[in-house]
Formats: C-alpha cells, sequence, structure tokens
C-alpha cells in the first residue's frame, strides 16, 4: 500500500487540467465476446455530446453515460472519475486484493455519498459494482444532465441490486447538508474534486459535515497545480488522511491519480452547527 504524499512534492510543475482531460478522454474499441480479452473500462464514443457506453467486466454490464462538453467541465469525464471506475470494477472481481477493501466494509447494506458527481459516472458505478444505495449531489445546473444518466442506467441498476437518487449540494451549505439527511453514510466519494482554492473550504466543511464515526472519504485526484497542497495541509488536520493506490503516469504526463482515504482523527468529533466545524 502506497504511503508517500505526492501533495507535498513542490517540485511538481503546474499542468493544463484542459490538456489532461483530452489526454485521457480517448476513446476505446468495444469488447468482444471473450472474457479473457476485455477490458476492465472501455467506451464506445458516438459524439461529443451523446452517450457513451463503459463496460463493466466484473458484472458483464456497460454503463451508460451522457457528456455535454459544450456545457463546461461538469459535463465531462475527468481522468480521476475513470480510475475510480476501474478501481470499482476490479474490487467486485478481485476485493481480497482491492485497495477500496477496507473502506467499503460495512455490516449492512452501503449508503454513499458522492460530491461533485459530474455526469455520475463513479456514483452509479459503485451502486452496481456494490450493490449499494448511492446519492449523486452536484450544483443545481449540473442535475438535469446528472438525472439524465441515471435514468439511462434505471434498469441496470434493478438488475443488479443498486439504486441512485440525485440531489443538489453546495458544498458547505448546511441547509443543503441538513436535506441531505446525511450523517448516516457509510462512505462519501470524490474525484477531481480539489480544483478551484476558494472551494478548498467549504469541501473541507463539507466533509466534517458527513464524515463522523466511521464513515470515510475515497477521493481520487489528479494533481494539477502546486497550490493544492495547501488543500491537503489542511485536511490533514482534521482527518487522517492516507494514500491506498497509484496509477501510473498519464499519457503525455509525469503524474498519474493518486486514490486517497481520508477518515475522522477523532471518532467522537460531532458536527457543530453554530461554528460550522468539528468539535
Amino acid at each position: 500500500m502506497a504511503n508517500q504524499d505526492d501533495d507535498d512534492d513542490d517540485d511538481d510543475i503546474d499542468i493544463n487540467p484542459f490538456t489532461m482531460l483530452l489526454l485521457t478522454d480517448q476513446p476505446e474499441p468495444k469488447p468482444d465476446n471473450d472474457d479473457s480479452s476485455k477490458p476492465h473500462s472501455s467506451i464506445e464514443d458516438h459524439s461529443p455530446n451523446q452517450q457513451q457506453q463503459h463496460y463493466l467486466r466484473s458484472i458483464d454490464s456497460t454503463v451508460l453515460i451522457r457528456q455535454l462538453r459544450s456545457q463546461g467541465l461538469s459535463f465531462q469525464l475527468w481522468p480521476a472519475a475513470t480510475s475510480l471506475f476501474s478501481l470499482l470494477d476490479n474490487h467486485r472481481s478481485h476485493p481480497s486484493s482491492s485497495p477500496l477493501t477496507s473502506s467499503l466494509s460495512s455490516p449492512r447494506r452501503l449508503r454513499i455519498l458522492e460530491l461533485g458527481s459530474g455526469t455520475g459516472l463513479v456514483g452509479i458505478t459503485a451502486a452496481l459494482t456494490l450493490s449499494a444505495d448511492v446519492t449523486l449531489t452536484d450544483l443545481p445546473h449540473v442535475l438535469p444532465n446528472l438525472d439524465f444518466n441515471a435514468q439511462a442506467n434505471r434498469e441496470v441498476l434493478t438488475r443488479h441490486g443498486g439504486s441512485v437518487d440525485v440531489a443538489a449540494l453546495s458544498w458547505g451549505d448546511v441547509d443543503q447538508m441538513e436535506a441531505l439527511i446525511g450523517r448516516e453514510y457509510d462512505l462519501v466519494l470524490g474525484s477531481d474534486v480539489v480544483y478551484h482554492d476558494h472551494l478548498y473550504d467549504p469541501l473541507l466543511r463539507t466533509l466534517g459535515f458527513f464524515l463522523l464515526g466511521r464513515t470515510v472519504f475515497v477521493m481520487a485526484h489528479l494533481r494539477r497545480w502546486k497550490k493544492e497542497a495547501v488543500f491537503f495541509k489542511r485536511a490533514k488536520k482534521m482527518f487522517d488522511v492516507e494514500v491506498i493506490h497509484r496509477d501510473g503516469p498519464c499519457d503525455g504526463s509525469r503524474v498519474g491519480v493518486v486514490v486517497y482515504c481520508f477518515s475522522p482523527k477523532d471518532k467522537s468529533h460531532h458536527w457543530d452547527d453554530n461554528v460550522g466545524l468539528l468539535s
């Protein structure tokens, strides 16, 4: 298990996030009927604004996702989402060797909250591969496409015992967090959610609200800017932060996606509505 902190390496150069989107969003051929040749994830891309098929080898099913690239970054896939997609697929097939196993242990049916869901690929995949109840969240203007993707996968979700619902969540908004009746989620997921520095504190306040008791946050992240180290330094004051997986460098880059697990330092902490901090 990897444990070296990427966020403390000040020698890394800044990376253009738009370049990384282009590098990792290349279509792959749809798998044939030979199980031995099926990759863990593949994409059939008809056009920038049509549905793509993402193949899950572990359950021999596809996830349908519509990207609307012309609408902005929230409407397209980021590299870390495809990394979590593959990890969840592998976990379903090989749980004993999966880096996600310790984070996914629960005596009951998993209840999962995804932050900044975007297209919903990660949350829908979690519902499918874990037969879990997943709440996908994002800003209000993202929800119509997010709901479209949830509905597009309704049949396959029912077949594999998963469920998905969609809700608005602006990070740090206590009213919206309260409306989710959170506090009882077993797991919080996020992929490529650390980008704008003005969102670092709202994201940490949101994590402080939901990460209570044994609830953990699994986050896939592709580093782009040196300033992201600020987020991790603040996070480590509130949570135990561990690297649980590393991907190799993306094509055309010397960095790859890193998956972290955040857990509360003190499981007796609770949310204080008056100050918006753990106390």
